[in-house]
């Protein structure tokens, strides 16, 4: 900027916009916003971030909504009250695709469920524990491996299986669920659940433990339509576009007692 001039002042608003979305990546974006107040509120005002962000990583576009937690409420200096909270939303959504474009860069593809935390209801323990869904086989040195609840006298009452993901931030792209099929018994019956659905949320206090019984400990910020389960010992896999932030747990409810060998999901 020669003279102290700042180009975004001479030049169409498309060319700089142009300019600008050539970077390599919104980490760019970020850094630039701290070479003036002028270009911060360019780069907001005009969604660069995002913008950016959707270029690289389409996928993103299916994001339904963001939950920040803890964020910030400082509002833009220069703007009149009529405009706050739309102020308000664009920092919100500048800072929000900032580190979704973060995140995506430095994930890899796999196994996003680093543990099983929990089961509504356990049959035999530990021979039918959650932490049985974790290995794909249906039997581990000769011997069965499943999860089994102890089943409820209302029918509509769910069992419910909860997981910690893996990372602060995970791109769902689809669950795998395999009911189990009992080798080991007349007819080789499979015992699998009528319909799923999945949860998705964090625990609602910092210093409280994923490992304390019930799921009231959570806070759900996502709850899946319910989805009919494939009557046979295959896999099923349902497809997801969810991104998850900090804290986070998957929560599988069941509509039926149900034995399940493997449950899986994966990221992209």
């Amino acid at each position: 900027m020669k003279n102290g001039d700042d180009f975004l002042n001479f030049l169409p608003c498309d060319l700089s916009i142009k300019i600008l979305t050539a970077l390599e990546g919104p980490s760019d974006l970020v850094r630039i916003t701290a070479v003036s107040r002028n270009w911060r509120h360019f780069v907001i005002r005009h969604g660069l971030c995002k913008h950016l962000s959707l270029q690289m990583f389409p996928q993103l576009s299916r994001v339904d909504r963001v939950n920040e937690l803890g964020g910030s409420t400082k509002g833009h200096a220069g703007a009149g009250s009529s405009n706050f909270m739309e102020w308000e939303a664009l920092e919100r959504e500048h800072r929000a695709y900032a580190f979704l474009a973060r995140c995506c860069l430095s994930t890899t593809a796999g196994d996003c469920i680093s543990e099983a935390i929990i089961a509504s209801s356990t049959d035999n323990y530990p021979e039918e524990s959650i932490c049985n869904t974790l290995e794909p086989r249906d039997r581990v040195a000769r011997t069965a491996s499943y999860w089994s609840s102890k089943g409820q006298k209302n029918p509509a009452m769910p069992e419910t299986l909860t997981y910690r993901l893996i990372a602060d931030l995970c791109v769902v792209t689809e669950i795998k669920i395999r009911p189990f099929q009992a080798y080991f018994q007349f007819g080789y019956p499979i015992y699998s659940a009528k319909s799923v659905r999945f949860r998705m949320g964090h625990i609602k206090y910092a210093d409280e433990s994923c490992q304390d019984s019930g799921t009231d400990r959570f806070a759900w910020t996502y709850t899946s339509q319910e989805f009919e389960m494939a009557q046979v010992s295959s896999s099923s896999w349902f497809p997801f576009a969810l991104i998850y932030l900090i804290d986070l747990s998957l929560s599988l409810l069941q509509s039926d007692p149900v034995i399940l060998p493997a449950f899986i999901a994966y990221t992209e």
